[in-house]
């Protein structure tokens, strides 16, 4: 059996953990050369010798442009020109409006908005001719749910900027879009708390918040994100695969 991304070069921001780790290995597994972003050298190096395969882990912050010209550089340097970028790298940042402040804002803004938008347009000049890109938004892009507002800007932000980039890059047959996971078991509930308790708590809760009655599993969103990184979704351009559980639906 052949596998899906065989010879193929993937970039994977924020792939040290969660969604982005998930994905990387499935990748590998599927024949990718990756490379993963991650802030933090040790959860780095872990993620890479999980991933295994020879990825590479590059030390970058996605709201960071020298970090991003770097990131570009060392990868085609080391593995070559890229087939596949999944722009993953996110922040969760929640509290009610009136107590939100200006530095919780650009920190949000700065990685989820400016980050994702700078990560595709310093990746330009790097991406093969067909490439596919795959931007990470939320099911809160079109919902409303009370502390996430401007959580939920930036991911709509992200589900806008997966229409536009289609639109442009079109001419080079490189295929954007974007998928939009509801809750799924990460670490960001720990991010988002105080102790291990509130964030099972909190997981919990969005578990009964979510039609299914339960979050969703990395590896599923991971392979929404292999599909739309192979010529199985030739026919998808500027599209959102909705994985959510139900929560926007139902």
């Amino acid at each position: 059996m052949s596998l899906k991304l065989e010879n193929k070069i993937a970039v994977i921001t924020g792939g040290s953990a969660g969604i982005g780790l998930a994905t990387a290995k499935l990748f590998a597994a599927q024949g990718a050369k990756v490379a993963i972003t991650g802030r933090n050298k040790e959860n780095l190096d872990k993620a890479v010798a999980e991933i295994g395969n020879r990825a590479i882990g590059i030390q970058s912050d996605s709201a960071s442009l020298a970090d991003l010209d770097r990131l570009y550089f060392t990868v085609e340097e080391k593995l070559g020109r890229i087939d596949v970028l999944i722009a993953n790298a996110a922040v969760y940042i929640l509290s009610p409006l009136a107590d939100f402040t200006e530095e919780m804002f650009d920190k949000q803004s700065n990685v989820n908005f400016k980050g994702t938008f700078f990560t595709v347009q310093k990746a330009l000049p790097y991406l093969n001719d067909g490439a596919a890109i795959v931007l990470l938004s939320s099911v809160v892009n079109e919902k409303g749910i009370p502390n996430h507002a401007s959580y939920a800007a930036t991911k709509a932000a992200i589900r806008s900027m997966g229409r536009s980039f289609s639109a442009e890059l079109l001419p080079r047959g490189i295929r954007v879009n974007v998928i939009t996971p509801g809750p799924v078991d990460t670490n960001v509930f720990a991010t988002v708390t105080s102790t291990q308790e509130e964030a099972d708590a909190f997981k919990a809760s969005m578990a009964e918040f979510t039609p299914i009655k339960r979050v969703g599993k990395p590896e599923e969103i991971a392979a929404a994100a292999l599909y739309l990184s192979s010529p199985e979704s030739a026919f998808m351009v500027g599209a959102e695969l909705l994985i959510d559980g139900g929560l926007r639906s139902l």
